[in-house]
């Protein structure tokens, strides 16, 4: 009231020469602040004129407009009318000066200047001492928005949020200054430059404790999981100084004390002391107290479940020293949604609104008493159990893997199960499946769930290129793993192909100078749609031909000269309940005919003439691994497989393939002497191999384990073995020319379709490992494939991201593996070591990408190897994950 007193006392200077309006105007001044004068004695006038100036960007008559002042109203000056003008024109936060100024008195009636002055709009923000990819965060967390008025709290807002940003970050010397300047090209503009200087993280050098006789500081300084004193040898976590995890440590430092029986430990006081601009020290004081132990811990309220069935779940015992937090984490873990607690156990058994308190009921001398009381509330069913979010995938598809049913007991066990199966689809984004708990009703012992799901790209596409066998390797390959076969033939279903049904439909291409490969690969996961038996049904057709060099260095293929395979099996997978429902038994048929023409370079021992391969293939799987298929954060997934050929020479065939063995072998030995083969012994030796080999009879046993264990948040140790070995029934025969085992690489070589199974062994060239052997034909040392392998290997993984668009996370590993030509030259701990780091893309688009660098340690399995194999660069394109 004091500032709209002094404006109305100001006047102008062209109203001066009134003589009696100057002394009213001195008079009103007087009043007011001379003499502390009440309004009471304002003036009476009626408003004869109202002026608006100032303005530059808005119209005066919108302005006079909004004031509510009208001509010929009633006006007590200095009163209340113009105090609520001028208040509610400061409330807009669009000026920075209001005045309000008598320019005339004649009579009764007064003629008045709204004199205002406006913010400056803001045109533009530069911001310095951001990396550019944050400057766009950074405007918006600030809202600077072009066209926003720039007031005096904008500016300090800005400045003190971004300096307690960075501060919280580890910056405690950052320093944030803000400046405006007149921007020409607009009216009434001002432009902003925002100069942040973060300076160095501060380190914490020094953490000491004060008080502490029953744990030492050692003990204490690991209950701080997130505040660390500076080391030389720390690099996973860093030193620097975060309020916020000190709070939370500080509350862990208790829960370490509480760990151990010292239920009455506390932080009496904690000290931060600024050594320089770069480094802190903490100085913690804490009191311990006395150590306690447990003494009768009964049961009350329970019926379900007797005090024996809740004692043992609790694990607690009578004369077990005090730990408050296991007390809390087996009456309920919030850290694990299938922890096996004393409320997963009633919620898992319909028991939703159970509520499990732990009661201290005394309390003498180093021992307490507990009640653990229970109200066990009514028992749960499901009402309705809904699903949002699934646009394009068909309702049947996520309804078939939902284990929460209309009607059933509630289980939160079924919910966390639910979302891994539904994240497992791979049609979700696994990281987004949200259950919610909706209408919960205590009274009539019913609740909904609604599961709200977001899609994610399921197709992919394959682009691949490399080398090997013998030049440029591309490869051309369409996944449709949503797919609809019953809408093949319905035009409008194509966006672009017929979409939904969870099938999938696999086309591949992969072809180089020398080899071509088709594949076509159809798999129905829930074959009738009752039942979850997966059907599997594949053609494959392999052309590799014959190259020679031309004079001048040119790889020329030669046509009338190859092999081919054509092969076709059919499968049926069915998960099973037994020993739990994780597991899955797999049955599958296959047929391979393999068609050799004037194919003499060694590969095979025979290179005219047809093979035959008929097998049967069992395997036992578990895969518990999620939540995520793409990330896995828990779980394991472990296969084995058996697959076999009938023993065709044992049970129909009367062959002498004893004598058969004798000759090859006496053939073979005369070119190890040095002697080359003659043509008609080469001819004899392949028409001897093609015999033994007419029809392939094998067993090929095959073991794979991965387990994922989650570290911290969601760091993930993969830790895997694996294991292979190729079999015969009869050893005149001997093991077949196909199904071998190459180790080393990046395991991207499985181009042949001859059955191999190439494994990868990072740290080494692609089948290095593998064991050489002297071919009689050709005379030279060559790969045939070990019959043995085994490997071992440790993944540390950590995510970078993990949004739909595209999931991305580095790993480091340590490998070991190696392959064997036959049993007896076996031995498990003979190894090629590696190590090394890697980096992860999944993109639904395009499936997995990757790159590792790896070190092998020990020298490869290649003629003259010596030394180690050193460093080596993988790209990893559409592998397992």
């Amino acid at each position: 009231m004091e500032r709209q007193a002094n404006n109305l006392a100001e006047g102008k200077t062209k109203t001066y020469n009134n003589p009696l309006l100057f002394i009213l105007l001195l008079l009103i001044t007087n009043a007011v602040f001379c003499q502390g004068v009440s309004l009471d004695n304002a003036k009476t006038y009626i408003l004869g004129g109202l002026e608006v100036t100032g303005v530059k960007s808005y119209n005066e008559q919108t302005v006079k407009t909004y004031t509510g002042l009208r001509i010929g109203q009633e006006l007590r000056i200095p009163g209340e009318e113009t105090s609520a003008v001028i208040k509610k024109l400061w409330g807009l936060e669009l000026f920075s000066d209001i005045k309000f100024y008598i320019t005339k008195i004649e009579g009764d009636k007064v003629f008045l200047e709204l004199n205002i002055k406006e913010r400056p709009t803001l045109t533009d923000v530069t911001v310095y001492g951001v990396k550019k990819r944050k400057v766009e965060g950074v405007l918006n967390d600030t809202d600077l928005k072009k066209g926003k008025k720039i007031t005096e709290s904008l500016i300090a807002n800005t400045k003190s949020y971004l300096t307690n940003k960075y501060r919280k970050q580890g910056f405690l010397n950052a320093k944030v200054s803000i400046a405006t300047s007149v921007d020409t090209s607009a009216t009434n503009s001002e432009s902003m430059v925002i100069n942040v200087k973060k300076g160095e993280k501060v380190k914490i050098k020094e953490i000491t404790f004060e008080g502490n006789e029953k744990l030492k500081d050692k003990k204490l300084k690991k209950a701080l999981k997130n505040t660390k004193q500076k080391k030389f040898y720390r690099f996973w976590k860093k030193s620097k100084y975060i309020e916020a995890d000190y709070q939370e440590d500080l509350d862990k430092l208790v829960d370490a004390y509480a760990e151990k029986g010292y239920r009455d430990a506390r932080v009496l006081s904690d000290t931060f002391v600024k050594l320089n601009d770069n480094n802190i020290a903490l100085k913690i004081k804490v009191e311990e107290g006395d150590k306690y132990y447990f003494g009768d811990i009964n049961f009350v309220g329970n019926s379900v479940y007797t005090d024996r069935q809740l004692a043992q779940v609790l694990g607690i015992k009578k004369g077990d020293t005090y730990n408050g937090v296991l007390l809390k984490e087996r009456i309920a873990d919030d850290s694990k949604p299938d922890a096996e607690d004393v409320t997963n156990l009633y919620q898992n058994n319909g028991y939703l609104f159970s509520r499990i308190n732990p009661v201290e009921i005394s309390a003498i001398n180093d021992t307490i008493d507990f009640e653990i009381r229970i109200i066990e509330g009514k028992e749960t069913f499901l009402n309705h159990v809904t699903v949002v979010g699934n646009d394009k995938t068909n309702d049947h598809v996520v309804f078939r893997e939902l284990r929460t049913k209309p009607g059933q007991k509630y289980s939160k066990d079924n919910i966390v199960r639910t979302v891994r199966e539904l994240g497992q689809l791979g049609f979700f984004d696994a990281e987004q499946i949200a259950p919610d708990i909706e209408n919960p009703n205590p009274n009539d012992g019913t609740v909904d769930i609604k599961y709200s799901l977001v899609e994610s790209g399921s197709s992919q596409i394959e682009l691949q290129g490399g080398y090997g066998g013998g030049g440029f390797i591309g490869t051309l390959g369409l996944s449709f793993n949503n797919f609809s076969i019953q809408n093949l033939f319905k035009g409008e279903a194509y966006k672009p192909v017929p979409m939904g049904d969870g099938q999938t439909f696999a086309l591949r291409l992969q072809a180089s100078r020398t080899f071509r490969v088709y594949s076509l690969n159809f798999a129905e996961p829930w074959m009738g749609g009752k039942k979850p038996v997966r059907f599997n049904l594949s053609f494959s057709r392999t052309q590799q031909f014959a190259a020679n060099f031309d004079s001048q260095g040119r790889l020329q293929r030669d046509d009338d000269r190859g092999f081919s395979i054509t092969g076709v099996s059919a499968g049926l997978a069915k998960r099973v309940q037994w020993p739990d429902d994780f597991f899955t038994i797999s049955h599958s048929l296959g047929y391979q005919l393999y068609e050799f023409n004037d194919y003499n370079i060694g590969l095979f021992n025979f290179g005219n003439g047809t093979s035959n391969s008929f097998a049967y293939t069992i395997g036992i799987s578990r895969s518990s691994q999620g939540p995520s298929r793409i990330y896995p954060l828990t779980g394991s997934n472990f296969e084995i497989t058996a697959k076999f050929t009938p023993p065709y020479s044992l049970l129909f065939n009367n062959k002498d393939f004893k004598s058969l063995k004798l000759r090859s072998e006496e053939i073979s030995a005369s070119a190890t002497d040095g002697t080359p083969l003659t043509t008609a012994e080469i001819n004899e030796l392949q028409s001897i191999e093609e015999e033994r080999f007419k029809w392939l009879e094998y067993y090929k046993v095959k073991f794979k384990g991965d387990w994922y264990t989650r570290l911290v948040d969601k760091l993930v140790l993969r830790t895997n073995a694996e294991f292979g070995f190729l079999g015969n029934y009869n050893n005149d025969i001997g093991n077949v020319p196909f199904e071998r085992f190459f180790v080393g690489g990046d395991g991207l070589g499985n181009f042949t379709l001859d059955g191999r199974d190439v494994i990868q062994l990072r740290g080494y060239e692609n089948s290095s490992l593998t064991p050489f052997s002297n071919n009689p034909i050709t005379g030279n040392l060559e790969q045939d494939g070990g019959t043995i392998y085994n490997k071992y290997s440790l993944e540390l993984r950590y995510p970078l991201t993990l949004k739909p668009a595209a999931s991305i996370y580095a790993l480091s590993f340590l490998e070991a593996g190696n392959a064997f030509n036959n049993f007896q030259d076996f031995n498990p701990f003979q190894l090629k070591r590696s190590a090394g780091v890697g980096l992860r893309i999944f993109m639904p688009a395009f499936g997995l990408l990757g790159i590792d660098f790896g070190y092998g340690f020990d020298s490869d399995a290649r003629p003259n190897s010596v030394g180690p194999s050193g460093w080596q660069t993988h790209f990893i394109i559409g592998q397992q994950f």
